[in-house]
C-alpha cells in the first residue's frame, strides 16, 4: 500500500496567551491520500484553520508529526497553493497580473504560465475580465480570481481556508462547482476547511468531522457519492451523510437537539 501524501500523526497545538495556554488541536491523527479531496467541518474555533496553517508550515506544531510526502513539514511550504477567506488581491494590479503574481514572485517563466492563467480564467467565467482591476469586480468574481492564483504554478497540494465563506448562498454554490470540475479536470490533493456540512459532503471524498475547543477528530467519513455532483440532482444518500454529521454535532451540543 502506498505511502499516504499527508499525514498527520497525534499532532497537537497549544497556544501560549497572556491568559495561559489554549489547547487548540489535540491528538490529530489522520492520513490524505495523493489526488484525494477531504474537507474538515466543524464549529468555529476548533482548530480546522490551524490544522490547515500547521499543514502549510505557516505556523509550528507543538507535538506530533507532520509530513508532506514523507517530508516532515518544519517550515513554510513552497510548493502549495492557498485559497483563504479572503481574495486577497492587489488593488493596483489587474485579474490576469493578480494571477500571475505566483509567477513573478517565484521567477517562473511568464511566456510559459500565461497560457495557464488564461485557461484558469477561461474555466472559472473571468474570461474578457483579464484586465479589470479588483474594485471592478463582484465578490465572487474576486474569490475566483484567488482561486486561479493558488492553481496557476501547479502545485500537488491545494489548500482552502472557508474560500466561500464570505460569499452569498448562489455564489458558493457555484464556486463549489467551479472548484469540483477544476479539482477533477486537475487531481489536486485539496484539503477544505468549512462550517458548512453540505459544501463537505458536496465537495470531499471523505469528511472529517472535529469537536469543539479542544479540537479533536470525532470521525472521518467516507463520502461514496458518484461525481460530477450537482446540487440539484443528489441521490437520497447525501442527506444520510449530512443528517449524521449534524448528529455528531448534536450529540457534541454544537447543535440543538430537536
Amino acid at each position: 500500500m502506498p505511502e499516504p501524501f499527508i499525514r498527520f500523526q497525534n499532532v497537537n497545538k497549544v497556544y501560549q496567551t497572556k491568559n495561559g495556554s489554549v489547547q487548540a488541536v489535540l491528538d490529530a491523527t489522520f492520513d490524505i491520500a495523493q489526488s484525494e479531496f477531504v474537507a474538515i467541518v466543524g464549529p468555529s474555533g476548533c482548530g480546522k484553520t490551524t490544522i490547515l496553517k500547521m499543514l502549510a508550515g505557516l505556523i509550528p506544531h507543538t507535538s506530533g508529526a507532520i509530513t508532506i510526502g514523507g517530508q516532515r513539514v518544519e517550515k513554510p511550504q513552497t510548493d502549495v497553493g492557498i485559497v483563504f477567506q479572503d481574495s486577497i488581491l492587489l488593488d493596483w494590479r489587474d485579474v490576469l497580473s493578480n494571477v500571475m503574481l505566483q509567477i513573478d514572485i517565484r521567477k517562473m517563466d511568464r511566456a510559459t504560465f500565461q497560457s495557464v492563467a488564461m485557461d484558469l480564467l477561461e474555466k472559472t467565467g473571468l474570461e474578457g475580465f483579464e484586465r479589470k482591476k479588483p474594485y471592478e469586480l463582484s465578490g465572487g468574481m474576486k474569490q475566483r480570481v484567488s482561486i486561479c492564483r493558488a492553481l496557476v504554478h501547479d502545485p500537488p497540494l491545494l489548500l482552502m481556508d472557508e474560500p466561500f465563506g464570505a460569499l452569498d448562498a448562489l455564489t458558493r454554490e457555484q464556486i463549489s462547482m467551479d472548484i469540483q470540475h477544476l479539482w477533477m479536470e486537475k487531481r489536486k490533493t485539496a484539503l477544505h476547511i468549512t462550517h458548512s456540512i453540505p459544501e463537505a459532503v458536496l465537495l470531499a471524498d471523505r469528511v472529517i468531522v472535529m469537536s469543539p475547543r479542544p479540537g479533536r477528530i470525532v470521525e472521518i467519513m467516507e463520502i461514496d457519492l458518484p461525481r460530477p455532483r450537482r446540487l440539484d440532482k443528489l441521490p437520497p444518500r447525501f442527506n444520510d451523510y449530512a443528517g449524521h454529521i449534524r448528529d455528531l454535532f448534536k450529540s457534541a451540543g454544537v447543535l440543538a437537539m430537536d
